[in-house]
């Protein structure tokens, strides 16, 4: 507030706001998992967003819409590289003894709270398809 940036004080006001509801809607305290669960679905809607913007030629939307994301994402933990994600799946399949393609929601099960937050699960179930059908 002090430092007048309006466009970063919005933002965050905008995630409060969301983090507020879903304590009131569900009569919960939020713990860490949640709070990265929203933070997640609010760049997953701003991404989307961005998508739309820029299909209907509003580039000035599209990019309010993306510096929102650069606000939001400082609250994120920081990313797993390409080979930890990897390791961790590969580290998942051997746990829950995963032998095929039909055992991916097991494996799934196991990794996604190891990577929540710190990595795409698009990703993550596209290297656990390939390591179970390969």
């Amino acid at each position: 507030m002090r430092a007048k940036d309006s466009a970063r004080l919005s933002t965050l006001r905008l995630l409060t706001a969301a983090m507020k509801q879903k304590e009131v809607d569900e009569r919960i305290e939020l713990d860490d998992a949640q709070v990265l669960g929203i933070l997640e679905k609010m760049i997953k809607q701003r991404r989307e967003s961005i998508a739309q913007f820029e299909k209907a030629s509003r580039q000035d939307l599209a990019d309010k819409e993306k510096a929102e994301i650069v606000v939001l994402s400082v609250y994120l933990p920081q990313k797993m590289s390409d080979a930890e994600l990897a390791s961790a799946v590969a580290a998942a399949v051997t746990e829950s003894g995963a032998s095929g393609i039909k055992d991916m929601g097991k494996v799934m099960a196991i990794l996604k709270p190891k990577i929540a937050g710190r990595a795409d699960m698009g990703a993550a179930s596209a290297l656990v398809k390939t390591k179970l059908s390969g």
